[in-house]
């Protein structure tokens, strides 16, 4: 089981949550942060120290406040974390439910585990930190068909890309100006379009509108 636990929470109701939940797994040696450089600075010194976190569980969302934050969301933080510890292991606490950021928490940032933010957590919390701790994975059984679902892996960040500029009204032939500008390929007008179109099938939209309303609901835009 893990010896020293680092929290990084905003809201105490959350934090209380998880705070309960590794109380009943009998691990005491815990730190908490609200703010996500504070949370990479509590690693850093601890690693200085010689008595490095084995867990960090974070949620993804952080409220701004006065403060000038160079890390200012959990995905930052566990990146930033996965640099300087690449060890550690991490087990994300949010309510975070659509299915690209979860893939790309899983796929790119190697996370451990996830539990979907709700009510009376602590059991399932209790349940991700013991299946983290014995070397598997974990994620909360409501959004766990998120990892099997291969639809995504097929979207390219071209392609986010253009459904971004889609959103923000910008026409087919703007957006041909704007990539080549950047010196981005394929860029004329009947290539966009194609594009466009092999989203609109592999996402079943049913026109651009449709198109960039499920592109929002899964988190690509």
């Amino acid at each position: 089981m893990f010896k020293k636990v680092l929290v990084a929470e905003d809201f105490d109701g959350y934090n209380i949550a998880v705070a309960e939940a590794l109380k009943a797994l009998e691990i005491t040696n815990t730190d908490h942060a609200p703010w996500c450089d504070e949370a990479l600075l509590k690693m850093v010194r601890a690693l200085e120290d010689g008595n490095a976190f084995d867990l960090l569980v974070s949620d993804l969302s952080f409220k701004p406040d006065h403060r000038t934050a160079k890390l200012t969301g959990g995905e930052e933080l566990i990146a930033a974390a996965r640099e300087l510890q690449p060890d550690i292991k991490i087990l994300v606490y949010s309510i975070e439910d659509r299915p690209h950021p979860l893939q790309y928490l899983f796929n790119e940032l190697n996370i451990d585990g996830y539990v979907l933010k709700g009510r009376n957590n602590i059991p399932e919390i209790r349940k991700a930190i013991t299946a983290i701790a014995i070397g598997e994975q974990y994620i909360s059984p409501q959004i766990s068909h998120v990892l099997q679902d291969r639809t995504l892996h097929e979207i390219e960040e071209y392609d986010r890309e253009l459904m971004k500029m889609l959103s923000e009204g910008v026409s087919q032939a703007e957006i041909s100006l704007l990539l080549q500008n950047r010196g981005i390929n394929p860029n004329s007008v009947s290539s966009i379009e194609k594009r466009i179109n092999r989203l609109k099938i592999t996402l079943r939209a049913n026109n651009n509108v449709h198109l960039i309303v499920i592109a929002k609901d899964l988190g690509l835009v």
